[in-house]
């Protein structure tokens, strides 16, 4: 598979989160706040740096990044 076809999956525990609001800050494409939680824009996107940075600022660790092909987890880190 080539870095052009790779894809992650964001999830975010809605449960968990508590509406800072610095992922969408973070990563605006891909995550925006709505009702007052965090909510991924869609359930997979292209590799994106501010995704993986928004999952690791998240105070709830409420947001996954992992690995569409392999399920690997990308962040938040462990």
């Amino acid at each position: 598979m080539s870095a052009v076809d790779t894809r992650w999956t964001v999830t975010v525990d809605r449960d968990a989160c508590i509406g800072t609001g610095v992922c969408a800050g973070a990563a605006p494409r891909q995550i925006e706040i709505r009702d007052g939680k965090a909510s991924a824009l869609a359930p997979q996107t292209e590799p994106d740096e501010a995704v993986i940075d928004a999952a690791d600022m998240c105070p709830m660790s409420a947001i996954t990044v992992r690995d569409a092909a392999s399920g690997a987890l990308l962040a938040p880190e462990e």
